[in-house]
């Protein structure tokens, strides 16, 4: 037995545990990000002074969201086989983490969160920062944290610790159930010492399965695909997160299938594989739209069809349509009343290009894909290019400035805005973890942390957080923490004046931009006036980082290359478009549903309910 606080006894196991896949073992647990309060200092902010950096190695967040979104990246990077802990006190720094969860749930990556808690014992109660709830005396604020995650437990005694730390990391390991945990850990209980058995602390190897697909569902999909005309694959994030890259490639060269991915499944495909047609859905490229459209099987390979991918229910519009889903999680795999298989998506790919040995598609659809997509990589070079290279760069322009400069290696990172679409409609993945795109829960400040975490996880790979001014606002305070650990990332600040990505869907639903630029209010106390005379290359540079301002592209791509080079933070500085004026992509080929007022006096908002309508009639139910 050993005597240790309940804090200290959390350290030294979560030390112990390892996930294993394919015979390559990995520490579960990395590090533990950290703010301390009255709620955690003197529990695991002592257990993690006591432990040392050797057992597990301590980093200093600002923002409790920040740090959840920092272990997000860092769990992404590593296909969710390795992760990281987040600890809080009490309070608001505990309900800063609701927003963190949510993301890491939605996206099924996994994070364990340690959020104070108030006393078990009760001494004295209310405590400071306490919730009170008149009809309970059992709920606090980590309560609001049970929606947003897979699994959760509030520590009581000490030896309720051992089920809940084990339960905690099988959730974690689990590719299927995958996403927040949270353990709750009141602060009284953190503190009090215990006799713990020894095999509570042996190493612990958590196997990541890779469930073989059944012979019945691979026959059926088998025949589902030989019968097919016109069969499309969508590409979702599974495709990353099982390291299915290279058999889908062999699945696409033996059949000819065309390719479109998700937001997270982008980069599946090389950009300029044959068979890559990027982007699908509302943001998708024309060739892959154009294509679901007529597609008589859609192959969702780890996908979870959000309505970006789907058009709102609107972009696979064959009568005879049907669906084939590879996922390892059940509740997936049945979307969309589909054929599936419910397995690996590695080893459900594997299966299927076996069974299909000797059937391709015919000669027609392949050239069919393949004109589609030169066309429209005439259309990303046109949105890349600048006729004059003193001008200030459009926000396309930025990325084909960033385009030229990066390497297979480099990793681009965002979230939210209008840079999501321009992303996923533009950008040339070139390896299979350089597109890393947010966009389960596109939330705004995602983008600097995560960079974090992904450098974190990656030290020797480029690293580009690409973030508008709106977003730059919600969340610049882990700068600090990349300029004190010395975490070379590199940001690219879009100055725009504004929330250019919901203007433009404000101007579309007949909102007319109402409340999305950034500026001074006129006379009649609109948001119409000069521009905000904000510095955010000032702030930057306040927190720390080396900031390069551009003022044209001819600067913007000499500043991107001496960033790249920098061996400290960096921020690349370049004023865009302004908020009410176009970005330089394409044009969505594929609606979405935002609803549109029913009565409103306001022309725009009129013509906006008509369009809407029309759209709207193209909905359909799968079943």
């Amino acid at each position: 037995m050993r005597r240790l606080t309940v804090a200290q006894a959390l350290v030294e196991f979560l030390a112990h545990q390892y996930t294993e896949r394919d015979g390559r073992r990995h520490r579960l647990i990395n590090a533990t990000w950290g703010i301390f309060g009255h709620g955690n200092v003197a529990g695991l902010g002592q257990a993690l002074l006591e432990s040392g950096p050797d057992t597990m190695p301590y980093l200093q967040g600002r923002n409790e969201q920040a740090m959840v979104h920092a272990a997000v990246g860092y769990a992404r990077q590593n296909n969710r086989l390795a992760a990281q802990a987040v600890t809080t006190s009490i309070g608001p720094g505990a309900t800063n983490l609701v927003t963190g969860a949510a993301l890491a749930t939605v996206n099924r990556l996994p994070v364990l969160l340690l959020p104070g808690d108030i006393f078990a014992t009760r001494p004295a109660d209310p405590v400071l920062q306490q919730l009170e709830v008149p009809y309970a005396g059992d709920i606090s604020v980590n309560d609001a944290l049970r929606p947003v995650s897979r699994y959760f437990d509030r520590v009581m005694r000490p030896e309720a610790l051992i089920p809940a730390a084990l339960q905690a990391m099988r959730v974690l390991a689990d590719p299927a159930e995958t996403g927040a945990v949270t353990l709750a850990l009141p602060q009284d209980v953190q503190a009090e010492a215990f006799d713990w058995p020894e095999e509570f602390f042996a190493d612990r190897v958590w196997h990541v399965r890779r469930p073989a697909p059944e012979a019945a569902e691979v026959a059926a999909a088998v025949r589902a695909v030989r019968a097919a005309r016109r069969p499309l694959i969508v590409a979702g994030g599974g495709v990353h997160h099982s390291e299915a890259e290279e058999a889908l490639r062999a699945l696409v060269d033996a059949t000819g299938i065309p390719v479109a991915s998700t937001q997270a499944g982008k980069g599946s495909l090389r950009y300029d594989h044959p068979a890559d047609i990027g982007g699908i859905g509302h943001t998708g490229t024309a060739v892959a739209d154009d294509l679901a459209r007529t597609a008589d099987l859609v192959i969702g390979v780890g996908t979870r069809y959000s309505d970006f991918t789907t058009a709102s229910a609107t972009l696979f519009a064959d009568p005879a349509v049907r669906f084939l889903n590879l996922n390892i999680a059940p509740f997936d795999a049945h979307k969309l009343a589909a054929t599936t298989v419910v397995a690996d998506a590695r080893a459900a790919l594997e299966a299927l290009t076996a069974e299909l040995a000797g059937h391709r598609v015919d000669e027609a659809y392949e050239a069919e894909y393949r004109t589609g997509k030169a066309a429209w990589e005439r259309r990303v070079d046109a949105a890349y290019a600048a006729a004059d290279e003193t001008a200030r760069p459009s926000q396309t322009q930025v990325l084909g400035a960033l385009d030229a400069v990066v390497g297979d290696e480099d990793v681009v990172i965002n979230a939210a805005g209008s840079l999501p679409g321009d992303l996923h409609k533009l950008w040339r993945a070139r390896s299979p973890r350089q597109y890393h795109l947010e966009y389960g829960y596109s939330c705004m400040g995602y983008e600097i942390p995560g960079a974090i975490g992904v450098r974190l996880a990656a030290p020797d790979r480029p690293v580009w957080a690409l973030v508008g001014d709106g977003t730059y606002l919600m969340m610049p305070t882990e700068i600090v923490t990349a300029v004190q650990e010395g975490i070379n990332i590199n940001i690219v600040l879009f100055q725009n004046h504004g929330y250019a990505s919901i203007g433009g869907l404000s101007e579309a639903t007949g909102a007319e931009r109402f409340g999305t630029a950034y500026r001074f209010r006129d006379a009649d106390g609109q948001y119409t006036g000069d521009p905000l005379p904000v510095d955010l290359a000032a702030n930057a540079a306040s927190l720390g980082m080396e900031v390069l301002r551009a003022k044209s592209v001819r600067e913007l791509r000499e500043a991107l290359a001496a960033a790249r080079a920098s061996d400290r933070p960096t921020c690349v500085y370049v004023e865009t478009e302004t908020a009410d004026t176009v970005s330089g992509a394409p044009e969505a080929q594929a609606w979405w549903d935002v609803p549109v007022a029913r009565t409103a006096t306001r022309p725009a908002a009129v013509k906006a309910r008509e369009d809407y309508d029309r759209q709207a009639a193209a909905r359909r139910r799968h079943l």
